[in-house]
C-alpha cells in the first residue's frame, strides 16, 4: 500500500522595484522679432524740420520660462551720443510687470520683471529715439540691443 501525500503548491507572484529619478531642467527663452525698417531720426518731417524723436512699433518677442520670477534686462553693445536716448518699452506677459519705456545704455536695465511660467505668446515691443536738434544722428549708424533673461532678485 502507497500513500501519497500531496502538498498544495502556492502560486506566488513575483514583484520587482525600480527606483527612477528625474528632474526638471530649468528652461527661459527670449526671442526678439525684427524690425520692419530702420528707425530714420535725421529725415526731415512734412514741414521740413528736422525730426529730434522718432518711434518704431509692430515689431514684437515671446518669453518662454518654466522658472518663477524671472527678470528681462537690456543694454546696448556701445554708449550714444549725448544729445540722443534710445529707450524700449516692453510688454509683460500676464502676471508679470513691464518698467515701461527704459532708456538704454552699456549698464543692463532691468524692463520686465516678475515673468513666471510664461508660454512664449507673441508680446509687443517700442523702440523710441529722441534727441535735440544739436544732436547728430549720423553719429549712430547702429546700435546692438542685448536682451537677457534671469532670476530675479
Amino acid at each position: 500500500m502507497s500513500i501519497l501525500i500531496m502538498a498544495p503548491f502556492a502560486l506566488g507572484a513575483q514583484t520587482a522595484t525600480q527606483v527612477v529619478t528625474f528632474s526638471v531642467v530649468s528652461s527661459s527663452r527670449v526671442a526678439i522679432g525684427n524690425l520692419a525698417a530702420p528707425v530714420q531720426m535725421a529725415a526731415p518731417s512734412s514741414d521740413r524740420a528736422t525730426r529730434t524723436s522718432a518711434m518704431v512699433a509692430g515689431t514684437s518677442y515671446v518669453v518662454t520660462t518654466n522658472e518663477k520670477n524671472q527678470k528681462i534686462s537690456a543694454s546696448l553693445d556701445a554708449s550714444v551720443p549725448n544729445a540722443l536716448s534710445l529707450s524700449v518699452a516692453l510688454g509683460a506677459p500676464h502676471g508679470a510687470m513691464s518698467n515701461g519705456p527704459r532708456t538704454l545704455g552699456t549698464t543692463a536695465t532691468d524692463v520686465v520683471t516678475g515673468i513666471t511660467g510664461s508660454d512664449g505668446a507673441p508680446l509687443p515691443m517700442r523702440y523710441q529715439w529722441n534727441g535735440s536738434s544739436s544732436g547728430s544722428a549720423a553719429a549712430l549708424k547702429h546700435r546692438v540691443v542685448t536682451y537677457t533673461i534671469t532670476a530675479g532678485l
